[in-house]
C-alpha cells in the first residue's frame, strides 16, 4: 500500500507523471468526474485548515467520490484522549483514502505504520506539508514551464516553514536549480536542511535577511508567513511578525515573468496591491492544488492494494532517551517507542528528525 508522507516517498518520474494528469485533469475535467465513484475520502483535521481541507474535499466530490471527517480535534475523539493510531484504524473501516493534519512532527508517519488505507499527509506540525509541495511544483510548471534551472527566493519563516523545508527537497532534484534563503537571525533554515539536501547535493544557495539585495536574479519569489501557532511565545512572535512585506516597491527591480507565490493564508507579508500585479499566482496557486490532489488520489487509490517493500535500515535503535523535540508526536503519545535512525553521522528521531546529541 502506497502512503504519501514525505515529498521524497515520490520518485522524480512519478511527480511529473502526476503533474501531467493534473493538467490533463485541467484540461478536460469531466473526462474524470466519476473515477472515484462509491469511493470515501476522510479528511482529518487534527489542526485547523481552509484551503487545504476544502482543497482536498473539492478534489474528492470533482472525482466522484464523497467525504466524511472532521475539521478539528475537539470534534474528534482525541479529545477523550483517542490516540492517532486508534483513530486511523477506527476511520479505515468507513473510508478508503485519508488526509490528515495534525500539529505534531511525525503524526503521520504514525498514521501510516497503523492504517488498512492510504495515508495523506495534509500537514505534520513544521516537518511536512507534501501536497502544499506538489501544489507548488504543478504551479511551477505551469507558470513558468519548466522546473529546472531557476533561482529561487525563498522568504519568511524558513524554520517552522513545512511548505518551505518540502519545496526545497523537490526542488534540489531537478537540474541547476538555486536558492536565496531571506530570513531573519530566529527564522533562518535548519541545519539539516541544508547540509542533508542543499550541500550534500551541491546545491547552491545564499542566505540573507535583506529581501532586495537579490530580488532581480529571482525567476520565483516564495513569499511563507511567519505562523504565530508555532512559537512558544507572544514575544518571540512579536519580534519578528513583521519582519517582510512584500509591496510594489520592493518588485521594482524585479524580472518582469518572475512568478510570485505563497502558500496562503496570507496575514501582512504580501501587501493587497501586490494582487493585482498579473505576476502574482498565490490565487492560480490555490486553484492548482485541487488538480494535484485529484491526480494523488487517483493515484493512490489505484495503488492501494500493491505491496510495497521498504527495506528498514539496520542502523534503527530503541532508546530510553525521550525526543526533546516539544512538537514531536511522541510528546503527547506516550506509548510511542523512542527510536532513532543513524545517517549522515548523527541519531535522528524516526518521527520528527530531531538529532539527539546525547546518542550523537
Amino acid at each position: 500500500m502506497r502512503n504519501l508522507i514525505d515529498i521524497l516517498d515520490l520518485s522524480v518520474e512519478e511527480i511529473d507523471e502526476l503533474i501531467k494528469v493534473a493538467k490533463s485533469i485541467m484540461k478536460s475535467p469531466l473526462d474524470y468526474s466519476k473515477v472515484c465513484n462509491h469511493k470515501k475520502l476522510a479528511t482529518l483535521f487534527f489542526e485547523p485548515s481552509t484551503r487545504t481541507r476544502l482543497s482536498f474535499e473539492s478534489a474528492m466530490i470533482e472525482l466522484g467520490g464523497s467525504v466524511i471527517g472532521f475539521s478539528s480535534a475537539n470534534s474528534s475523539s482525541t479529545a477523550k484522549g483517542e490516540s492517532v493510531a486508534d483513530t486511523v484504524r477506527t476511520v479505515g473501516c468507513y473510508s478508503d483514502i485519508i488526509a490528515m493534519r495534525h500539529p505534531k512532527d511525525g503524526a503521520a508517519l504514525v498514521a501510516s505504520e497503523k492504517s488498512p488505507i492510504p495515508i495523506i499527509n495534509a500537514g505534520d506540525g513544521g516537518h511536512h506539508h507534501p501536497t502544499q509541495t506538489l501544489t507548488d511544483l504543478l504551479t511551477i510548471s505551469a507558470e513558468k514551464e519548466r522546473l529546472d534551472n531557476l533561482t529561487i527566493g525563498m522568504c519568511g519563516d524558513l524554520k517552522f516553514g513545512r511548505t518551505v523545508h518540502s519545496l526545497i527537497a523537490a526542488m534540489s532534484r531537478y537540474k541547476n536549480n538555486k536558492f536565496i534563503l531571506i530570513s531573519p537571525e530566529g527564522l533562518k533554515i535548519p541545519e539539516y536542511i541544508k547540509k542533508d539536501i542543499l550541500e550534500k547535493n551541491n546545491i547552491e544557495y545564499i542566505e540573507t535577511a535583506d529581501i532586495e539585495e537579490y530580488m532581480d536574479k529571482l525567476d520565483i519569489i516564495y513569499m511563507t508567513r511567519v505562523q504565530r501557532e508555532r512559537f512558544d511565545s507572544e514575544d518571540e512572535y512579536n519580534k519578528v511578525k513583521d519582519c517582510y512585506v512584500l509591496k510594489n516597491k520592493t518588485l521594482e527591480k524585479s524580472k518582469k515573468d518572475l512568478c510570485i507565490m505563497h502558500p496562503l493564508p496570507r496575514v501582512n507579508e504580501i501587501s493587497v496591491e501586490v494582487d493585482e500585479d498579473p505576476r502574482a499566482a498565490y490565487f492560480r496557486q490555490v486553484k492548482y492544488g485541487k488538480y494535484i490532489r485529484m491526480a494523488l488520489i487517483m493515484k493512490l487509490l489505484e495503488e492501494k492494494d500493491t505491496i510495497i517493500n521498504k527495506t528498514k535500515t539496520n542502523e534503527e535503535i530503541v532508546s530510553d532517551l525521550k525526543c526533546k523535540n516539544p512538537r514531536c508526536i511522541t510528546s503527547i503519545e506516550q506509548e510511542l517507542p523512542n527510536i532513532y535512525v543513524y545517517t549522515n553521522k548523527v541519531y535522528r528521531c524516526k518521527y520528527c528528525e530531531t538529532i539527539n546529541e546525547l546518542l550523537t
